[in-house]
């Protein structure tokens, strides 16, 4: 009964989605962002609905959200950090800042905690590069750090 419920709520959040689109191909990318918008990622099921929807096939659809690094396949958590791996900051310690947060957090990059409270991603490059090396948490830009700054500035839940 619980699952009928879960489902009926996507249709009706994915047909909203939908109205907003005259359900063409050239629409796959922005229904795709919508969708993601909607959901935080892109689920198999949402896929194979804006595969009817757009007329795309199924194949095309995962090979643009697969190619595309905008598009998420699986969930992420609450809270998002990005480490940045421009020029920059790799020269200044990013690798070694991505190492220490990986190991603080128990993820890699690319992973959530089971709990969904923590994403790990980089990025190419965020823009502060006279503040190398950066990690962005949420919003909340945190530049020129070293090693021992990297557990100060996770909001990591505090442990019995």
């Amino acid at each position: 009964m619980v699952v009928g419920v879960q489902n009926m709520t996507k249709d009706v959040r994915l047909d909203r989605i939908f109205s907003s689109f005259k359900g063409e191909k050239g629409e796959l990318i922005p229904v795709l962002q919508a969708v993601q918008d909607e959901y935080g990622y892109l689920t198999r099921d949402a896929m194979v609905e804006i595969a009817r929807f757009t007329g795309a096939s199924e194949s095309n659809v995962f090979g643009v959200a697969s190619f595309y690094a905008q598009f998420r396949l699986q969930p992420t958590g609450r809270n998002k950090i990005h480490v940045c791996r421009g020029t920059a900051c790799h020269v200044r310690g990013a690798p070694q800042i991505l190492e220490e947060v990986e190991r603080q957090l128990g993820i890699k990059e690319g992973e959530s905690t089971p709990d969904m409270e923590y994403s790990l991603e980089t990025v190419a490059g965020g823009g502060c590069c006279a503040l190398a090396p950066v990690v962005t948490i949420n919003d909340e830009v945190h530049g020129r750090l070293s090693l021992k700054d990297v557990a100060s500035i996770l909001p990591l839940k505090e442990t019995a």
